[in-house]
């Protein structure tokens, strides 16, 4: 009977569709794995058609694209090496199941997902059909029993492969971050192993698809729920496990322990890794975006480059009969401490050019938040045309309290391909710019220094659309909207029970009717990586017509 195994964990970063790709990825694991002594190597879920693959899977040429490279993964596992549980699509009786395939010398074995997520950003149960309670596999002589993520959740997939007579438990993963999300998974993990009496071995995947953003972070958990190995958060690694089965038990060796980021540094690396894998998985050469001398466009312009790197940045100061010297400024610094190209251009003449246009109809009327707007989306309309003449995506620069109660332009500041900001307050926004100008992540092209002026940080907000302008005067200050926006958004508090927190009632109820109207402009902004636990998207879903209010 085998008594010693060895398991590599492949935390890797696959891509949506890229089924060559995909494969090669796997296929270069195999052989790293394989020098490294690995005896198999288990991936993150849907590894072949990457994840969330949403209606994608529903096209019946990629289930037989994924059909044909697991049949390619076969055909190599005769020869020698590691086997593989590899994970992709499964069609079967006219269904498709999101399955795992042990693939090990010319045979693959099919398990597949029971437990179907429906909720916040996961809507498996549009595309997948659930399989049954999974049975063990026999590898070696070792039973291991697979529950692809959402299985581990809940007792029931775990109990079941216990029950079988499975002697460990293997993981497959696509859990995207959200804040404090980590504790969780191994809280899950540990209970699953308490319960059962098996160690977890959990795979996650680690990059951006779209809005989500994978951390990886995988890790093992004995028996007893102590972790045994922990790998890094935000890059791909393949480590090798050791495992040792002893009086009737398998354990996992301790082996590399990771630190992992603490909220801050995670919260910036997933604005920088979801937005590296967005640009260059759509094959963009760079972003450009517009400069205003804020803390917004500056922190963006320091993700940006953190992202990138300088040379694929292009920032853009926009300068209007209200920009101040202090914003033109302010932008230039932020560019010299970025080392990014940095234009300058005057819209002054092209937003007297559509007043003059308006100017009959609008006579005797005046003037108010619509000349303002003509402004903003003049300068939309300028980054979108060297976006169009160069082939950067414009980079949009609003916050997450911004768009939470509609302080933006239509067509105006938020015209864009990408925000990385969209799910960040604005009182996050100046916690990050501190915490970018006191450190500098492993995965940043950026500057070692400080990446956002000082100045800029200090300096009151304003959009500089008309004389003497601030935020301030049209919304609560930062800290009392954020705390609104996050009983009413991330919570979906009551207005009493905010009030009872301590905020005045009226301000609630503004926000709250200011969040409401607003939802029609979310519908219709770009893209952003997901950082909370409910983004406006693929988690917070409301109807644009709704009259509710509370009571």
């Amino acid at each position: 009977m085998r008594s010693e195994l060895a398991i590599a964990l492949a935390q890797v970063n696959p891509t949506v569709g890229d089924l060559a790709g995909n494969l090669e990825l796997a296929r270069r694991v195999r052989r790293e794995a394989a020098e490294a002594g690995a005896d198999l190597v288990v991936f993150p879920e849907l590894l072949l058609i990457g994840y969330p693959p949403e209606d994608l899977v529903l096209r019946p040429a990629l289930v037989d694209a994924a059909h044909r490279a697991i049949d390619r993964l076969v055909a190599d596992s005769r020869e020698p090496g590691p086997a593989l549980l590899v994970t992709g699509p499964w069609s079967q009786l006219g269904l498709v199941y999101n399955a795992a395939l042990l693939v090990h010398e010319g045979v693959a074995v099919v398990r597949v997902k029971h437990d179907l997520p429906n909720y916040g950003v996961f809507d498996e149960k549009r595309v997948f059909a659930s399989g049954p309670p999974p049975e063990p596999i026999m590898f070696r002589g070792v039973s291991l029993g697979v529950m692809i993520c959402e299985d581990m959740w809940t007792p029931e997939v775990s109990g079941h492969l216990a029950a079988g007579g499975a002697e460990l438990l293997l993981v497959p993963n696509g859990s995207p971050y959200e804040a404090d999300k980590f504790d969780a998974r191994v809280d899950l993990a540990r209970t699953r192993a308490r319960e059962t009496r098996l160690p977890v071995a959990y795979v996650n995947q680690v990059g951006g698809q779209d809005e989500l953003v994978f951390d990886g972070a995988s890790f093992c958990v004995n028996s007893d729920g102590q972790i045994a190995v922990q790998l890094s958060a935000w890059r791909e690694q393949v480590v090798v496990t050791r495992w040792r089965k002893a009086n009737g038990r398998w354990t996992c060796a301790e082996g590399p322990r990771e630190a992992l980021p603490d909220r801050l540094e995670s919260t910036y690396s997933a604005m920088v890794i979801g937005l590296r894998d967005y640009v260059d998985k759509n094959r963009f050469p760079g972003v450009v975006l517009g400069l205003s001398g804020g803390i917004d466009s500056a922190l963006s312009a320091a993700v940006a480059v953190d992202a990138l790197g300088p040379s694929r940045v292009i920032g853009v100061r926009l300068r209007s009969s209200f920009t101040s010297e202090l914003s033109m400024d302010e932008a230039e610094r932020c560019g010299r401490l970025l080392g990014i190209r940095l234009e300058t251009l005057s819209i002054e003449e092209s937003v007297t050019a559509v007043e003059r246009a308006l100017g009959p109809l609008f006579a005797g009327r005046p003037r108010d938040v619509t000349e303002e707007n003509i402004q903003a989306r003049i300068r939309g309309l300028t980054l979108m045309a060297i976006s169009n003449k160069f082939g950067h995506m414009v980079l949009t620069t609003g916050n997450k309290s911004e768009m939470s109660v509609g302080y933006a332009t239509l067509y105006g500041d938020m015209c864009g391909g990408y925000s990385v900001l969209k799910d960040v307050y604005k009182t996050e926004v100046y916690r990050l710019s501190r915490w970018r100008n006191a450190h500098r992540p492993s995965m940043a092209l950026g500057p070692d220094g400080a990446a956002v002026p000082e100045g800029t940080i200090s300096r009151v907000p304003t959009a500089e659309l008309r004389a003497n302008q601030t935020d301030q005067d049209s919304l609560p200050p930062y800290e009392q909207l954020d705390a609104a926006l996050e009983g009413l958004v991330e919570h979906e508090r009551a207005v009493d029970d905010i009030e009872a927190d301590g905020l005045p009632r009226a301000l609630v109820r503004r926000v709250q009717h200011m969040l409401y109207q607003a939802e029609y402009k979310r519908r219709q902004a770009p893209p952003g990586v997901k950082i909370t636990r409910r983004s406006f998207g693929r988690d917070r879903r409301y109807p644009i017509t709704n009259r509710f209010r509370d009571p």
